[in-house]
């Protein structure tokens, strides 16, 4: 794990915060006046139907597009109106739903990129990997558990290597916050445990973790809490073991069906 992935961040206040934040495009709110607060240490869980809003949320956090209305701060400081790698030199990583990669270079370029430049608030990267980079990289990678060939072109790997290149590029960046959009799309089972654990291996290093997921198992048996977007807008906050029961969300998202076998992995959750 690189050092000082983590700093200390006062309990008492949230790591992040959003306030009645709000995108349209045209006439159609993607995100609708959302507001919720994120305690260092915590796994909130973000879920609903294709078309709620839940990249969009991520785009606005991250600086890709900027909200209109409302308010983000981060460790106490408004982000809104920063760039992505401003944001990102701050402490927020951001993982996509894409297996997103340099797909012509190889696993470890890909990792060193991200170190190089998740880490510097200079204008131009450096011109050759010092041995600062390296050692990031490489711890980062040791991290999650990446065996494969380093020399190996991120484009010839399989779905869940490329998925841990991508959490150990975010690590590289020694974030505060990983947001983690839809991770185990594509796993198998097995494979999906395996990211689990690595998720939980993050929040005992420190990293607070968003992850937006229609896998009710991971969401579920992770989360410490758990928001429902639904057309923009929050429909429901709290414990997953709570969320079974909505009235709410079994009408436009779980189903009654779905809502019983949440009922059942909120009970086998073991939350790290």
């Amino acid at each position: 794990m690189p050092d000082g992935l983590i700093e200390e961040d006062a309990i008492s206040s949230p790591l992040l915060s959003c306030r009645n934040v709000s995108k349209f495009f045209g006439a159609m709110a993607a995100v609708k006046d959302f507001s919720f607060d994120l305690a260092p240490g915590e796994i909130l869980g973000i879920g609903g139907p294709n078309g709620a809003g839940k990249t969009t949320l991520f785009e606005l956090i991250s600086g890709l597009n900027p909200a209109d209305e409302g308010r983000i701060v981060f460790a106490g400081r408004d982000i809104q109106s920063l760039t992505p790698h401003a944001i990102c030199h701050l402490g927020i990583a951001r993982m996509f739903q894409s297996n997103a990669g340099f797909d012509t270079l190889s696993a470890l370029q890909n990792v060193r990129i991200a170190a190089a430049f998740g880490q510097s608030s200079q204008g131009f990267p450096p011109l050759s990997y010092n041995a600062e980079i390296k050692r990031v990289a490489d711890e980062a990678i040791e991290f999650v558990g990446y065996t494969r060939s380093l020399s190996a072109p991120v484009r010839s790997l399989p779905v869940l290597d490329r998925k841990l290149l991508m959490i150990a590029s975010a690590l590289a960046t020694r974030p505060k916050i990983l947001m983690m959009d839809e991770p185990v799309g594509g796993l198998n089972p097995e494979e999906i445990n395996r990211l689990m654990e690595l998720v939980k291996k993050l929040t005992r290093q420190g990293v607070t973790i968003i992850l937006i997921e229609h896998v009710m198992r991971f969401l579920v048996q992770l989360s410490t809490r758990v928001l429902i977007m639904h057309h923009g807008e929050k429909i429901f906050e709290g414990t997953p073991g709570e969320l079974a029961t909505d009235d709410r969300v079994k009408e436009v998202y779980l189903g009654e069906r779905m809502s019983k076998r949440v009922a059942d992995y909120s009970q086998k959750a073991e939350h790290p």
